[in-house]
């Protein structure tokens, strides 16, 4: 078992920077990657970005990258999402996951094991 649990959510005018952790516990010896998902009102929950936990390779959604950077902090087993340059396309409730053991697919939702309670983010125009 892994509980993750999201922090630094709010609100942010446009074009503002928030930076989103998240704070995992249990088994986290286990973990291959982390990832961060998004949910807007009415929309279904999409990929943001993910992390491999051993190795720290990144990848990114389209629509984030360049803007938006993750990394992790193995000591205090934590991972970030640093968000500049927001937009108000970019509110939704992020929530943080756990991919336990083995590779799969970061961007599906169906490859991840364990999720946070999610945070959310709002941007003004």
């Amino acid at each position: 078992q892994v509980q993750l649990v999201e922090s630094g959510g709010g609100l942010v005018q446009a074009g503002g920077s928030l930076r989103l952790s998240c704070a995992a516990s249990g088994h986290t010896f286990s973990m291959y990657a982390m990832g961060w998902f998004r949910q807007a009102p009415g929309k279904e929950r999409e990929f943001v970005s993910a992390i491999t936990w051993i190795g720290g390779s990144t990848y990114a959604a389209d629509s984030v990258q360049g803007r938006f950077t993750i990394s992790r902090d193995k000591a205090k087993n934590t991972v970030y999402l640093q968000m500049n340059s927001l937009k108000p396309e970019d509110t939704a409730v992020y929530y943080c996951a756990a991919q336990m053991n083995y590779y799969r697919d970061y961007s599906r939702r169906t490859s991840y094991d364990y999720w946070g309670q999610g945070t959310q983010v709002t941007v003004s125009s």
